[in-house]
């Protein structure tokens, strides 16, 4: 029997799934992927010798301490290039699309600037902390500060990034965004 005899009925239909959406390499994605499961590590490490060793290692709190303070501004750049950070979006519901814009603006504007001044501050204090050293090593704590100046430097970046993205658009809002992002 030949498969025109077999009629449209029998032909067998192969659908074309959509491709894969394509994986995006960031520096900040790849920098909190390495500090988390450092810091993973280390409270592991940490349980272990404190409850099954009964024998906790001084070292392990402290660090995993300053690692959760670090990946804390590095996770905000990723939130920073992603637009996840919150906000409250009432006044473009009710706003004309002209008051939109200008909003938009000066929200980008405003958010420079404090980035901004974060990176500033974040300087400014890793310098202070160089002749304070950490509880259990003897390195300064500008190390642990510098961390979390690395990821304000990163956070303006992307800040900078959606600001000339915004420019392009006119400040109009971004058609690609029509959705609530979750992963």
């Amino acid at each position: 029997m030949t498969q025109n005899s077999l009629g449209d009925a029998a032909r067998i239909r192969v659908s074309e799934e959509a491709p894969d959406p394509p994986i995006e390499h960031h520096v900040e994605d790849w920098l909190a992927f390495a500090i988390f499961w450092g810091m993973a590590i280390i409270v592991f490490l940490q349980f272990f010798t404190r409850y099954v060793l009964n024998n906790s290692l001084a070292w392990t709190e402290e660090i995993a301490r300053y690692l959760l303070m670090i990946i804390t501004f590095v996770g905000a750049a990723i939130a920073m290039r992603r637009g996840t950070h919150i906000s409250v979006e009432v006044a473009h519901m009710f706003l004309p699309a002209p008051a939109v814009r200008v909003l938009n603006f000066i929200i980008d504007v405003l958010v420079i600037g404090f980035v901004g001044l974060l990176c500033w501050f974040s300087i400014a204090i890793t310098r202070l902390m160089q002749i304070q050293t950490m509880t259990v090593f003897p390195w300064p704590m500008s190390i642990v500060y510098g961390g979390i100046a690395i990821g304000c430097f990163l956070m303006l970046w992307r800040a900078a990034g959606r600001f000339l993205a915004g420019a392009r658009r006119g400040w109009r809002p971004d058609p690609s965004r029509t959705e609530l992002i979750i992963d």
